[in-house]
């Protein structure tokens, strides 16, 4: 009997705003390499000293995301005009143990949390008697519970309030419309309380996602760790887990109805998470360091499908001030290469961006668009009136282009489609939208 077809998996549902202008959080305790990081990710000078909340008013950067599609297009082309697609960076104040009862900058560090949509998760490695540790020693595996905690405790603060406001009205306000938005709120509160997972470890319908979209907990935002029911079902579950599971909301399993709801609430432990984990250079270049097994052990049993990436923010300082002939020379003589352009993607794949390219004599560029886009929504990026007048999409595949060298070649291979509006669009598609504007048709390539 031959062996059963591995059922493919599929990724956690993206909670919270719905949009391409979306923004990653560089998230941390005090003196882990927080601004160090942002500083050389954005080639910024944002303040980086060796003292806690050395940043207190978020500092907020782009950074172009590296695709050698994008670089091939630009060649081939050679635009007069070059626009790549970006990652919007927030290097965020160090949280403390107890920031959700006010430690630290408390309430505001948390409401910098809350307006980003996904995070790195930034851990410090390396031990350095001049960098104090605001836990007094190294250890990654504690900071990451400790930060993990405070998500979860704020998320339970702010449902304590929601539960209440929705529960007058769908209880004692009889109102049915309510109902699922109120059940939703107490499965999460149970998922946080009782299991401790975070939001965006659950696995939400689309109703329950709606729903949490609307709440931004911090719990629901995605993480890149650098190292069909009643609404008032829905809100019990989160309830639960939240209070008896004490596990983030990004863990659960959801249904469509409840992501729905859960898409109205925004908790932070729903949003996406990226694990930095800083080395010393000597640690990454030899790709050894005790804490790594240790916080791999915690990530596996705590956020197991989360990415980790070790990175050193002192030899990424070093090579930022480097020319470019010289900084190839010493990472080929050290055998190393920069961790940057791998964090930028795995943090634009979190927030589960994509995009697709418009290419020709006068511009190249990508425009961005969230995973699951159709043809038309995707002609509205660039011009409202491309999706109201949507005809077909023209669809180049980079893969073809860059394999038979230009898109004339492409058509004679007969490998040049038109789809309709029914396309879903596809990362690093060139594409020529034909629309009608009124009078007739017209195609516009920009």
């Amino acid at each position: 009997m031959p062996p059963k077809k591995k059922e493919e998996e599929q990724p956690p549902a993206l909670m919270g705003r719905i949009g391409t202008n979306l923004k990653m959080g560089i998230l941390g305790l005090p003196n882990v390499g927080k601004s160090t990081f942002f500083n050389v990710l954005t080639k910024s000078q944002a303040q980086a000293e060796n003292f806690p909340f050395c940043t207190i008013d978020p500092n907020e950067s782009r950074v172009p995301v590296s695709d050698i599609r994008f670089d091939w297009l630009v060649e081939h082309y050679k635009p007069a005009s070059r626009v790549p697609a970006f990652l919007n960076v927030v290097d965020i104040a160090g949280l403390v143990k107890g920031a959700s009862e006010g430690q630290g900058l408390g309430n505001a560090f948390l409401s910098h949390v809350s307006a980003c949509d996904a995070l790195f998760h930034l851990c410090r490695a390396f031990d350095d008697d001049d960098v104090t540790h605001v836990e007094g020693d190294v250890n990654p595996v504690r900071d990451l519970e400790i930060i993990g905690t405070e998500l979860i405790k704020k998320d339970l603060q702010y449902l304590e309030g929601a539960i209440d406001k929705v529960g007058k009205l769908a209880i004692r306000g009889g109102d049915k419309s309510k109902k699922p938005e109120y059940e939703c709120l107490l499965k999460v509160k149970k998922l946080l309380e009782e299991d401790g997972r975070p939001v965006r470890l659950e696995i939400w319908n689309e109703k329950e996602i709606e729903i949490l979209n609307h709440h931004l907990l911090l719990t629901a935002k995605p993480i890149v760790y650098l190292v069909n029911l009643s609404e008032k079902d829905y809100i019990r579950k989160v309830k639960k887990l939240l209070e008896e599971d004490g596990r983030p909301v990004r863990l659960e399993i959801w249904n469509e109805k409840e992501i729905e709801i859960l898409n109205h609430h925004l908790l932070l432990t729903a949003k996406p998470i990226v694990y930095l984990v800083n080395l010393s250079e000597k640690d990454y270049i030899r790709k050894k360091n005790k804490w790594l097994p240790k916080m791999k052990a915690w990530l596996d049993e705590n956020d197991p499908h989360a990415a980790c990436i070790p990175f050193s923010g002192t030899l990424e300082l070093k090579l930022m001030d480097m020319p470019e002939d010289e900084r190839a020379n010493y990472l080929k003589e050290q055998g190393t290469t920069s961790a940057l352009e791998k964090i930028v993607r795995t943090g634009y794949k979190a927030l589960q961006l994509e995009y697709f390219f418009t290419c020709g004599k006068d511009e190249v560029k990508a425009w961005t668009i969230q995973k699951g886009t159709k043809a038309p929504q995707a002609a509205g990026r660039i011009h409202t009136d491309f999706e109201k007048g949507f005809i077909m999409a023209e669809v180049c595949k980079m893969d073809d282009l860059m394999e038979l060298g230009s898109e004339n070649a492409v058509k004679a291979a007969g490998r040049y489609r038109q789809q309709g509006r029914n396309y879903v669009v596809e990362d690093g598609d060139v594409i020529l939208f034909k629309f009608n504007a009124g009078a007739g048709l017209t195609s516009k390539k920009k």
